[in-house]
């Protein structure tokens, strides 16, 4: 039997990521698999910080309509900051350790999607990989953060028996120190392309959605804003996925017109796409944003709907005729001109996309190649 151990950067949950839907794809082609998807710790004394409720982690969890009996989720605790206790990421470890003893993994293999797990790639002495999917040191952190991804990260490069990453840019980036493994995003194409009825919730009348969590490393606010004010009565400006604003700033969204409807399923995105006049992509341009391979890429052209994107990576190297490319002075214009120039689903529903499965098959030549490591 085959164990294997998840550091992911996001907890286990309805909206799902790439770690998910591999997680999910490797589960479903190997019956042996097992598998302890541990999520970020809960962190009670940030979240007293915070005014908000401490939250305090989860003991193990069986998920039984992914894989009943293996596929387990767990949630640490975090109880103080690393300024206060050094141990911190060591005390982590240690947690993980006797969750993946208490299921009878033994020697899993150890798969690192958040830098901060190298402590436990040290502890347990487990065959690792570590997949990396975002350039964490370009992002907008403190310089103590930074420099403790930075040396996270160096110790992964040097030790994991096989490094993956999402995009041709962080294999341009992270591939100087090492050999790396490109194995990009995708989509699930055929559920997309099924028809579904519209969602109750979605505006009447045309719609320029976006996709994705609202997030300030990605998302142009002030462009979101301009882009709502622009559509007036003509269409409204709709926000799905998780939303990690401020409230200042989902303020300044809704009184310009846009709505912002959280987080849905992820069966329920696909009629949230399908009805939806265009698709847009209002990201700000970073050397962060640069470094990622967005899924609602390979979302939006599954459903074939057009799309008018700002010149992020992954977008403006498409290669789609129903993807237009806009800085953010004429986005607001291309936006406006798009939505009642639109046709509906499924025209245009049609063209080659990326499936999970392809990338499944990848991913699982390089777990065992760690795992064969691991006996040799």
């Amino acid at each position: 039997m085959t164990d294997l151990v998840v550091m992911s950067l996001e907890g286990w949950d309805d909206v799902w990521r790439r770690n998910q839907h591999l997680v999910a794809g490797l589960l479903g082609a190997d019956p042996t698999l097992r598998v302890l998807f541990v999520e970020p710790p809960a962190d009670p004394t940030h979240d007293l910080r915070s005014r908000r409720r401490p939250s305090f982690g989860r003991g193990i969890r069986d998920v039984p309509d992914v894989a009943p009996g293996r596929l387990f989720t767990v949630r640490p605790v975090k109880w103080l900051p690393r300024r206060v206790d050094p141990r911190t990421d060591e005390r982590l470890a240690r947690a993980v350790m006797r969750t993946a003893a208490s299921l009878g993994m033994h020697n899993p293999v150890l798969w690192i999607n958040d830098p901060g797990a190298a402590t436990l790639a040290d502890r347990s002495g487990w065959p690792t990989m570590y997949d990396i999917t975002d350039d964490w040191l370009t992002a907008d952190r403190s310089a103590g953060e930074r420099e403790r991804v930075a040396a996270n990260e160096a110790g992964l490069l040097a030790t994991a028996r096989e490094v993956v990453v999402c995009s041709a840019e962080l294999r341009r980036r992270k591939g100087v120190a090492r050999p790396v493994v490109l194995i990009p995003n995708a989509v699930d194409v055929d559920a997309y392309r099924r028809p579904t009825l519209r969602p109750g919730d979605l505006p009447s009348g045309p719609v320029a959605l976006y996709l994705g969590t609202a997030h300030p490393d990605r998302l142009d606010v002030d462009l979101c804003e301009g882009t709502a004010r622009a559509l007036g009565s003509r269409g409204t400006l709709t926000l799905v996925g998780p939303n990690l604003l401020a409230a200042e700033q989902v303020r300044r969204l809704t009184d310009a017109g846009a709505r912002i409807l959280g987080p849905r399923r992820r069966d329920e995105v696909i009629g949230y796409l399908q009805h939806a006049d265009v698709l847009v992509v209002p990201h700000v341009v970073t050397a962060f944003t640069d470094s990622l391979d967005p899924i609602k890429l390979y979302e939006y052209q599954a459903v074939g709907r057009p799309v008018v994107s700002t010149p992020v990576a992954g977008f403006r190297d498409a290669v789609d005729p129903r993807i237009t490319i806009a800085d953010s002075e004429a986005f607001v214009t291309a936006v406006v001109a798009a939505v009642p120039a639109a046709t509906a689903f499924p025209d245009g529903a049609d063209g080659e996309v990326a499936s999970w499965s392809e990338r499944v098959e990848r991913l699982a030549e390089v777990v065992q190649r760690v795992a064969g490591d691991a006996v040799a």
